[in-house]
């Protein structure tokens, strides 16, 4: 018997699947990261039973309580929320791929703790693409500076770039944003920073993935669409 997350969830893949391909892309160039903050352990086994191969999650201390009761299934794990430098050991500890780093202080800090556990750690650069004082990432015009920076860490692995564009109920209007975050990846590509290959586009969340696909987005962050409304 299917449950309402794997109905959900095989709809929201059966429409990225769409999105990319009418794009002119390969479906399996863009993956689902499922968000799962705020959404019980229990709902999250039977997401992964179902099918999720990435969880995205947005609070270190929620995160880990679920970590320890879901670590051996198998999904990689996500860090999409803001990252105090303090729980950057929690970080590298438990995730996969860091979303949002967004200075060198908060760069330093993760290639410390990583050092630590001899891990390399694979990171995107988060940018404020549209300069909203509420929103966290680095300014356009800094992330070639930063990402010279991360270069030099050697317990840090670069991958790519992140955003958050304002939110818009038409979908369309959040197109220049993600637009100008593959020209900010393809620019930073120009410089052919060494062992940086900026694969990743982390972009694209339930009400817009479509477009972001459009755009090159390679991870997509969806969480209302597989486990319904958050209370």
């Amino acid at each position: 018997m299917m449950t309402a997350i794997s109905q959900n969830l095989t709809a929201i893949q059966t429409h990225i699947a769409e999105a990319a391909l009418t794009a002119g892309r390969a479906p399996d160039e863009v993956q689902l990261v499922a968000v799962s903050k705020t959404i019980a352990a229990e709902d999250i086994r039977r997401a992964i039973e179902s099918g999720v191969t990435v969880l995205g999650e947005n609070y270190i201390q929620e995160a880990r309580a679920k970590f320890e009761q879901l670590s051996t299934l198998p999904a990689a794990w996500h860090f999409i929320g803001h990252l105090q430098t303090n729980k950057a050991k929690y970080a590298v500890r438990q995730f996969d791929l860091i979303h949002t780093v967004d200075s060198s202080r908060v760069a330093k800090a993760i290639n410390r703790e990583a050092a630590k556990i001899d891990k390399i750690q694979q990171i995107l650069i988060q940018v404020n693409i549209s300069k909203e004082e509420t929103k966290a990432g680095i300014e356009t015009e800094k992330v070639a500076e930063l990402a010279e920076e991360i270069v030099h860490l050697d317990h840090l692995k670069l991958k790519g770039l992140m955003t958050m564009p304002p939110f818009f109920n038409a979908p369309e209007k959040v197109r220049p944003f993600f637009r100008r975050l593959r020209e900010t990846r393809d620019q930073l590509r120009q410089r052919n920073l060494p062992g940086v290959d900026l694969a990743e586009l982390s972009m694209g969340m339930t009400g817009d993935f479509e477009v972001a696909i459009a755009e090159g987005a390679t991870l997509v962050r969806i969480g209302t669409a597989i486990f319904g409304e958050r209370a």
